[in-house]
């Protein structure tokens, strides 16, 4: 395959060996799908070198800038242009903000999608709420029982539930916000990085924030739920590059812009996102942690 010119080959090819001493190990800096992407490093198109998409790319950046974006002729010139990207960000693995100057494309949300659809042939928004409104039900029976125990993950999903009570309305939106909160806390992970909250007036200190949500409220509420929000933003190695209205659409975003970025899952919410990826959307669903693989059966029930 590396002599055919498989670029997810030929990528991690020129390791050290008995001819060549001075190459880095063949055991390091291997690149390789992290999460179970289809089309991790595709070739280039027939016909298409990197300098004839470079001109491509440039008339993307040309088209963004408009205040009347041609979506459908961005869509098409994202797509040819696909193999070039994800060269960049696989073997490049230069900063995101300067990924993003290159690609501004990529601040489109349906654009984001469509990108994360060519990576995993999954359509995020479909597969991900139709799965999470399937499992709703048996998640709020799940946190309500651990509730009723005690500990401090009981204590804390307590809290979350009688705010999610208290609420007047309880539409999709309200119980979707509710189980987003209360899932990393059922698995006992530290959220306290990754979701943030300022005040509409304050400065927030996003300094040090590789991956999160910063939820922005209109007033000094403690609660740890907030199911009106002024805008919640996502925050990706510092900046924040998208503001949403809800939660559910926020944390959205930020698990497509991994993908899309070939980054990490943050390793306090390692079992939030691995639960959106096997479980939700069934992505490499057969690699389970025994934490996830417990809750998968509870599910199942």
């Amino acid at each position: 395959m590396r002599r055919a010119g498989c670029q997810e080959v030929t990528v991690n090819a020129g390791k050290r060996s008995r001819i060549n001493h001075e190459s880095e190990s063949s055991h390091s800096n291997i690149k390789r799908p992290r999460q179970a992407e289809v089309n991790f490093l595709p070739n280039f198109p027939q016909g298409k070198d990197p300098s004839s998409l470079e001109q491509l790319r440039q008339t993307i950046v040309e088209e963004v800038k408009k205040t009347e974006k041609n979506l459908p002729f961005i869509r098409k010139m994202m797509e040819t242009t696909f193999p070039l990207r994800r060269q960049t960000i696989v073997m490049s693995c230069p900063p995101v903000n300067e990924l993003m100057d290159l690609w501004p494309a990529l601040k489109i949300e349906s654009e984001l999608y469509a990108e994360f659809q060519r990576i995993t042939n999954q359509n995020l928004p479909n597969t991900f709420y139709a799965e999470l409104d399937r499992h709703l039900p048996r998640l709020m029976t799940l946190f309500r029982q651990k509730a009723s125990k005690t500990g401090k993950t009981a204590d804390a999903l307590a809290e979350i539930l009688k705010i999610h009570d208290e609420q007047e309305i309880h539409d999709i939106h309200t119980k979707r916000t509710t189980v987003l909160h209360a899932l990393p806390v059922y698995l006992q992970e530290d959220v306290s990085g990754f979701f943030r909250t300022c005040t509409d007036e304050s400065e927030p200190e996003l300094d040090g924030v590789a991956v999160g949500l910063l939820t922005v409220i209109s007033d000094h509420d403690a609660s740890p739920v907030h199911y009106h929000p002024v805008r919640i933003s996502v925050v990706i190695e510092s900046d924040a590059m998208f503001s949403l209205p809800r939660r559910g659409d926020a944390y959205l975003v930020i698990f497509g812009l991994i993908y899309a970025l070939h980054l990490s899952y943050p390793k306090p919410l390692n079992n939030t996102f691995e639960f959106t990826q096997k479980i939700l959307l069934g992505l490499e669903s057969g690699k389970l942690s025994p934490k996830l693989q417990t809750l998968k059966n509870n599910l199942m029930m």
